[in-house]
């Protein structure tokens, strides 16, 4: 996966020193240093993302943002912060979860658009997953890219649709988390994730968390990447990977695969990713 690292500029934080984590003046939790050390961020970049280069944005972040130093210690929680939506522990979606059943997590950063439900129920259909799967659509609300859509604004557009399309085997639920970009390394992270919710499968579209160039254009990662790093992984993880169909809209018949529409001879209609 990526790694969660505390950075600071502090000359003065030092191992054995405890420090208190505050949302505002709300408590979140202590933190009793116990290392401090100068990472080699051009390796982590590399490792990361594939690529040191700072027109990837994860690179840039890395480079530019975060601080000279990082360190490690025992995390003691105290409090939860207060977001602008509802974001349930792992344990607290867990208990929602059917214990004796397959559940397939969809990741998605922007307004679930129709194929992208098609896609997700769908899923459930897929030989790899048991008879009476659910699938659980938990979005990143966190900040992403400078021209995605804000998470409280996202939020709203999924509360919107999970009320139109109720179904029992959709769960909605949210995760604070922002996207790293990072390709084949994100979805191994994602995954993980997802395994802590208590889901058994995880979908993975085509180019998965995907990045271009800022200066060329040109893709970092190959459209498949990603799929195929995480069933080169699935086992040590324990969780199945699902790859997500190629969905076509026709004229004819709604949406299809766009091998059926091929075969058939369909008028499909183009849409965005």
């Amino acid at each position: 996966g990526l790694p969660v690292v505390f950075d600071t500029d502090s000359e003065e934080l030092q191992p054995g020193m405890t420090v208190l984590l505050k949302d505002g003046d709300r408590p979140i939790a202590t933190v009793e240093f116990t290392d401090k050390y100068t990472p080699d961020k051009p390796l982590e970049c590399l490792k990361c993302y594939g690529t040191a280069s700072i027109e990837h944005p994860g690179a840039l972040m890395v480079a530019t943002e975060r601080g000279r130093y990082y360190m490690g210690g025992k995390v003691t929680g105290l409090n939860a912060p207060i977001r602008d939506f509802p974001c349930k522990s792992p344990k607290e979606v867990r208990e929602t979860l059917p214990d004796d059943k397959d559940v397939v997590a969809f990741q998605c950063r922007n307004p679930v658009h129709r194929a992208h439900y098609e896609l997700f129920t769908r899923a459930l259909d897929d030989p790899l997953v048991g008879e009476g799967g659910v699938v659980l659509v938990h979005p990143t609300c966190g900040p992403t890219q400078a021209d995605d859509i804000p998470g409280d604004v996202r939020y709203k557009t999924y509360e919107v649709l999970k009320e139109e399309t109720h179904n029992d085997r959709t769960r909605w639920e949210y995760l604070p988390y922002s996207m790293h970009m990072a390709g084949p390394r994100e979805a191994i992270q994602h995954m993980m994730i997802r395994k802590n919710f208590g889901c058994t499968h995880f979908i993975i579209g085509r180019d998965m968390a995907g990045s271009k160039s800022s200066v060329t254009g040109e893709d970092f990662y190959g459209a498949y990447d990603a799929q195929d790093f995480a069933k080169e992984n699935s086992d040590r993880l324990g969780v199945t990977p699902v790859p997500s169909l190629n969905l076509v809209y026709t004229e004819e018949e709604g949406y299809v695969t766009a091998d059926e529409a091929e075969e058939r001879g369909l008028h499909t209609k183009k849409l965005s990713g």
